[in-house]
């Protein structure tokens, strides 16, 4: 079985793709009839389902994976870890499920670039969900100790209340782009002129 596509991805850190690659592959080694479950690297295929969001297929690949894999295989299950508490909105729990596993040479970048994302997600969640935000509560979203979360919202331009523990939330402005196409006012143009003659 020829993972050298997974490995080249992971490789040029191109995460985004890695699901596809894997399902493709999957479906492929499995038509052709092939046995693929002991040597098939499910810990890298389901991170990479959470990566790009997709968390049901994950959910239906987890389904799959034989007990015996699941048995032999702990970081499969610690990755599964990670899914569970994406499902249930534990953003704390993700960071936890992170941390709590000695990740393999192979899964460490990838587990590191996972994170990063998360935790880019959640602050953009937080951004657009509050305007203020006691230190804890950042913390426990984030994932980090309360000096690090106060460190890192502090380099996005919020503001801290020292006395009462609270964060005051800088909202990111709202740009957007309207690109004028001469064709569609052309177009709205000949329209209006019709309905008022």
């Amino acid at each position: 079985m020829d993972l050298s596509a997974v490995t080249a991805a992971l490789e040029m850190k191109s995460y985004d793709k890695v699901a596809d690659i894997c399902d493709n592959l999957m479906l492929q080694v499995a038509a052709d009839g092939v046995a693929f479950h002991h040597d098939w690297p499910y810990a890298i295929h389901l991170l990479s389902h959470f990566y790009v969001h997709d968390i049901n297929s994950a959910r239906f690949l987890w389904k799959t994976i034989p007990s015996s894999i699941k048995e032999s295989k702990p970081e499969v299950t610690a990755v599964w870890k990670i899914g569970q508490q994406l499902w249930l909105r534990n953003y704390g729990g993700v960071h936890e499920a992170i941390r709590g596993y000695e990740w393999s040479q192979e899964l460490q970048g990838f587990v590191s670039a996972f994170s990063e994302l998360y935790t880019k997600e959640v602050f953009q969640l937080l951004v657009s969900a509050y305007s203020t935000i006691s230190i804890e509560d950042a913390a426990l979203f984030l994932g980090m100790s309360k000096d690090d979360a106060t460190s890192y919202v502090l380099q996005q331009g919020w503001t801290v209340d020292s006395s009462s523990g609270m964060l005051t939330v800088k909202k990111q402005p709202v740009v957007t782009e309207q690109k004028l196409d001469p064709r569609k006012l052309q177009q709205l143009t000949e329209y209006v002129f019709h309905l008022e003659h």
